[in-house]
């Protein structure tokens, strides 16, 4: 692991223009832009109820799933629009994988865990999951803690074990984007290392973006930070976005250094 890669990367992997987030007539983003470098881990950081998560479901669609959710703006995928009209949903899905807060580990075996995605898409050479489980696994540095037991229920793993587990499904289907939403924050402080060791070395194949309340992870681990607030319209939108050295170091705005030095949220 050669630690963490400060300078800004220039390849935009996502961006969004002037993007609005509705569920019904509540307006929960208001004119978000900016981009997402490739190869780099980016930290949306911000007090509850801004609209963080909101924001990085915008990136594979989740806030389809939410009845009367609309989006006005772009989002774009490597220049492609994430909401075209022929904007194949599945195949975004699968090139932007999602971690959750807590574990969402399948009630089945660890080794049906990570081969339901790449089945999903139409393998089903024996030999080929195998070999997709091994690598999955391995990437998270849980292959040699369960090679023996993949026919062990998934849900009897250790919380973080499941958490990286997860990681290991989502990568199974070999995603371009890997969105973790609070990841860490159910986990102890060995497993959160673990994960965060695992994104600083997932980051020089896969675009990163997570969700974090800690403070400490963002500069542990991010290179850039985008800072969300709500406006005074109540409406959640991007603050601050920047290098995370420079967030920190040399905040732009008084409010982004209140937040980040604690003062409030």
């Amino acid at each position: 692991m050669d630690g963490k890669t400060r300078e800004t990367r220039q390849d935009a992997k996502i961006k969004t223009e002037a993007v609005n987030l509705y569920y019904g007539s509540f307006h929960a983003l208001g004119d978000v832009t900016f981009e997402i470098p490739a190869r780099a881990i980016t930290a949306i950081i911000g007090p509850s109820g801004c609209g963080k998560s909101s924001l990085l479901r915008l990136f594979n669609r989740m806030n389809d799933l939410i009845p009367a959710a609309r989006v006005e703006g772009n989002v774009f995928l490597n220049d492609i629009p994430v909401y075209g009209k022929d904007a194949d949903v599945v195949s975004l899905r699968q090139k932007v994988g999602m971690v959750f807060q807590k574990p969402n580990v399948f009630p089945m075996s660890i080794y049906d865990n990570i081969v339901i995605g790449p089945r999903h898409h139409g393998i089903r050479s024996r030999r080929r999951l195998a070999e997709i489980a091994e690598r999955s696994l391995s990437q998270v540095a849980l292959w040699d803690e369960v090679k023996d037991s993949l026919n062990a229920p998934g849900p009897g793993l250790a919380t973080g074990q499941q958490q990286r587990l997860c990681i290991a499904r989502a990568l199974a289907v070999e995603p371009e984007v890997l969105l973790m939403d609070e990841s860490c924050s159910a986990l102890d402080p060995e497993s959160t290392m673990k994960v965060e060791e695992l994104m600083l070395e997932l980051k020089q194949r896969y675009t990163i973006v997570i969700v974090t309340h800690n403070m400490e992870q963002a500069v542990r681990v991010s290179d850039m930070a985008a800072f969300m607030m709500i406006g005074e319209d109540r409406v959640g939108r991007l603050h601050e976005y920047s290098a995370t050295e420079e967030m920190f170091i040399r905040p732009k705005d008084k409010l982004t250094e209140d937040y980040i030095t604690g003062r409030f949220g």
